[in-house]
């Protein structure tokens, strides 16, 4: 598959890319609906009657999405140590 860019360069895609760049973006994917859920869960109190978060709602939010990625930033950093062994 290829595709002119600007003036007349012709470049080629290579399928590899296109197939790692689809499975990267489902896993951001997945990663963003994981968080959401999460966090919506814990942190978001619907009985407000008020559409807007509070700021405890925000607070909650804030912090549930870093402890999150430090989270899953660990669990990478061991899994890549396991797979070196």
């Amino acid at each position: 598959m290829s595709y002119f860019g600007n003036g007349a360069q012709q470049q080629t895609i290579n399928p590899q890319n296109i197939a790692l760049a689809e499975q990267e973006l489902e896993m951001v994917t997945d990663l963003f609906n994981r968080i959401v859920d999460s966090c919506h869960s814990k942190c978001v109190k619907l009985d407000t009657g008020s559409g807007d978060l509070s700021q405890q709602d925000q607070t909650c939010i804030d912090n549930c999405v870093a402890k999150f990625f430090e989270t899953n930033s660990k669990v990478g950093e061991k899994m890549q140590k396991m797979s070196q062994q």
